[in-house]
């Protein structure tokens, strides 16, 4: 973790096109996000259709705090948009997790059309027509904004798949792999199936919300429609879907490699295939590789273990 620090942190000094930067952050933006929801969607086994719901939660609580407080410090922004995201995750599981299957994802999903109604009727922060985020002057020991905002990204980063990496080997993570396993099973034997997924779906919240609470000060103009994309939900899904979903490597795996391709393809064709190549790519994993990169991977290695001790 350390050296990939060190790395970022050389990097800004060494780059000098700044789409790297901005093509960087939305990276390890999408990997925070992939993180978060297979701390609930892949560890858990409860489907969350509502990730853009946390993560437009963040991004205007720091559009609020900026007006309200007149450019308070990005650190207080995000710590207020990772509490309001973990409180909301929180109240939702304690309300849809009774709920099981396709009823929690269309739960989910109602949840971030409600907050997309309320934010686009709330003047305060532009309401439907959107607000404008004005950064001016360069933060210290960086030479640009964008180069402040990678770090920031990259830091939350290394954070979540921390937090995640925590989760998945420890008697949390055993816990939640019984509930997805058989939930019914795993409360007969006397795990806490309630209060474990009220611990996944706080989590989650807070992390999608601090993905998102940069977002504004990285795109300057942030509205509803931009906010609540369909594309953020997606990508939320596919990105852990397409690197496996049983282990907290899978998302990391997935949102570098789709992120990436979104990336180029969006420089040398255009951003409007994103939609289409994430789903063609979720549709060839899902038939082809259901359990994913780190899946696929784990099963040729047990393959080729067979073989060995065949032959001897």
């Amino acid at each position: 973790m350390a050296l990939i620090f060190i790395a970022g942190l050389a990097f800004t000094y060494m780059g000098s096109n700044e789409f790297y930067f901005f093509a960087a952050f939305a990276i390890l933006q999408a990997l925070i996000m992939a993180t978060a929801w297979n701390i609930l969607g892949g560890f858990t086994g409860y489907v969350n259709f509502g990730s853009a719901g946390f993560f437009a939660l963040g991004a205007y609580t720091s559009i609020a705090m900026n007006k309200a407080m007149d450019g308070p410090p990005l650190i207080l922004m995000m710590l207020v948009a990772a509490t309001l995201g973990g409180l909301t995750g929180w109240g939702t599981g304690y309300l849809t997790l009774r709920l099981r299957g396709v009823y929690f994802a269309i739960a989910t999903l109602a949840m971030a059309i409600v907050l997309e109604t309320f934010v686009t009727n709330w003047t305060y922060v532009g309401g439907a027509r959107g607000a404008y985020i004005i950064v001016t002057g360069d933060p210290p020991l960086f030479g640009s904004y964008i180069e402040y905002l990678f770090m920031v990204m990259l830091v939350l980063a290394i954070g979540s798949v921390a937090v995640a990496r925590y989760i998945n080997h420890s008697w949390i993570g055993r816990g939640l792999a019984s509930i997805r396993d058989d939930e019914t099973a795993a409360e007969c034997n006397g795990v806490p199936t309630l209060r474990l997924k009220l611990i996944s779906t706080t989590v989650m919240g807070a992390m999608m919300a601090l993905a998102g609470a940069p977002y504004p000060f990285f795109v300057g103009y942030v509205d509803p429609p931009s906010a609540f994309s369909l594309l953020v939900a997606v990508n939320s899904i596919a990105m852990p879907m397409i690197g496996g979903t049983a282990t907290w490597l899978g998302p990391v795996i997935g949102s570098l490699l789709l992120g990436t391709v979104q990336q180029v393809i969006t420089v040398t064709v255009s951003g409007v295939l994103n939609l289409l190549i994430v789903g063609v790519l979720l549709v060839v994993f899902v038939t082809l590789a259901p359990e994913g990169i780190v899946g696929l991977v784990q099963k040729l290695r047990h393959r080729a273990r067979e073989r060995r001790r065949a032959v001897a």
